[in-house]
């Protein structure tokens, strides 16, 4: 085998390898973000619950807030899901694909965050 058949095999088998990494990343990060889409949704419902009360403005701050538990716990549920880092889980394989793109840019090569398809620029 030439020299430049082996870089083409080396660059085959790295192209397998790193579609099969964010295909595996994929189902991952939808289920992550349907978890964030519902924890938010249910945040701003009860924030919109807790500001519509006309019993807030004339309670005190904590006990509107224990009246209020689906807002108060479903926020919390959002804090901890971001101290959690749901954050860099959501977008995981968009941050692969992008470090892979500026490391191929110096060799003259592209990808997309689709399929990777090696191309010479």
């Amino acid at each position: 085998m030439s020299l430049e058949q082996t870089a083409c095999e080396d660059l085959k088998a790295f192209e397998r390898r790193l579609t099969e990494v964010i295909s595996c990343l994929q189902p991952s990060a939808t289920r992550w973000r349907i978890i964030l889409l519902v924890v938010a949704l249910c945040t701003a419902w009860g924030a919109w619950q807790w500001l519509i009360d006309p019993e807030t403005s004339q309670v005190p701050f904590l006990q509107s807030l224990l009246n209020h538990l689906f807002f108060t716990i479903s926020s919390f549920i959002l804090v901890g899901l971001f101290l959690a880092g749901i954050h860099k889980r959501v977008v995981a394989p968009s941050i692969i694909a992008s470090r892979v793109r500026l490391v191929l840019s110096d060799f003259n090569m592209s990808c997309d965050d689709v399929r990777v398809n090696f191309k010479l620029d």
